[in-house]
């Protein structure tokens, strides 16, 4: 162990990437190194250790007996050393309001130095950029996540209309009516789509609401009911904290949905991760 704390950090970095990655492009891509870099500081690992730590096979590389020895070391080592580890966490903007955003808040107490980057999510790519290593959580919904990934759930949602303080139905209570004769907002990811969960069940009451606008994402539909006499039904976790908005309880059921956060078996057991 004395000997693997002397070892250049890089180097362990590099080591901790290949035993994951079992694959020198893949490590290189994820270490943001050339493929001549692995592979030399693969010999200078060798060299320090006097092992080869990994062989060649048809589909990449294969660790070495002393290499697997060394892995849960080195993880341990690279866990406790805060200021080099960095984490990347795909999320919605609904997901970082409401569950990311306090994470952050609370890193800064428990971790300060660790370093975390927010890409938005890819249902389509989420499994393939955790089997690369170049994403280690997602916050998502059950029917979003790969079934091959690990997940947690971490609450259950459910919607509320909002819309501005000043709107003529703030404070008042809904009636399917009403809420019909107003002028909504929808969220769509495509940006063309005026229907939703909302539409549905309206659909099966026969009645049917006038939608406006169609929005990228809820945190722009907020700014925009901010500021004029537009309705529109949210997730409740998204308003907590939001000034100038009034709410009110929809007059019929809507569906919610679960919140998880999931990740790849590639990090499960690791310490920096757990």
């Amino acid at each position: 162990m004395a000997n693997i704390r002397n070892i250049d950090l890089n180097l362990l970095r590099a080591f901790d990437t290949l035993m994951d990655e079992r694959n020198v492009s893949r490590a290189a891509e994820r270490l943001s190194v050339t493929q001549p870099a692995v592979s030399g500081m693969l010999t200078r690992l060798r060299n320090s250790l006097n092992d080869p730590l990994f062989t060649r096979s048809q589909h990449g590389i294969n660790p070495t007996p002393r290499a697997l020895e060394l892995a849960d070391p080195v993880k341990k080592i690279l866990s406790e050393i805060g200021s080099t580890m960095a984490f990347s966490i795909a999320a919605t903007d609904y997901a970082l309001k409401a569950v990311v955003t306090p994470l952050i808040y609370a890193l800064q107490e428990e971790a300060p130095d660790i370093q975390i980057s927010i890409q938005p999510i890819n249902d389509v790519q989420l499994f393939a950029l955790m089997e690369r290593g170049q994403l280690d959580l997602a916050i998502t919904t059950p029917d979003a996540a790969h079934k091959e990934l690990r997940a947690k759930t971490l609450f259950e949602e459910s919607y509320i209309c909002i819309m501005a303080d000043g709107h003529p139905m703030a404070g008042k209570k809904l009636t399917v009516g009403n809420f019909c004769s107003m002028k909504h907002g929808i969220v769509s990811f495509s940006g063309n789509a005026f229907h939703g969960v909302t539409d549905t069940v309206l659909d099966s009451l026969g009645r049917h609401r006038h939608v406006s606008i169609s929005v990228p994402n809820f945190l722009s539909l907020i700014e925009v009911l901010k500021n004029c006499e537009l309705c529109a039904v949210v997730p409740r976790k998204l308003i907590i904290g939001i000034d100038g908005l009034a709410t009110a309880e929809l007059p019929f059921d809507i569906p919610g949905f679960s919140k998880i956060m999931a990740w790849h078996e590639r990090t499960h057991y690791s310490p920096a991760h757990i």
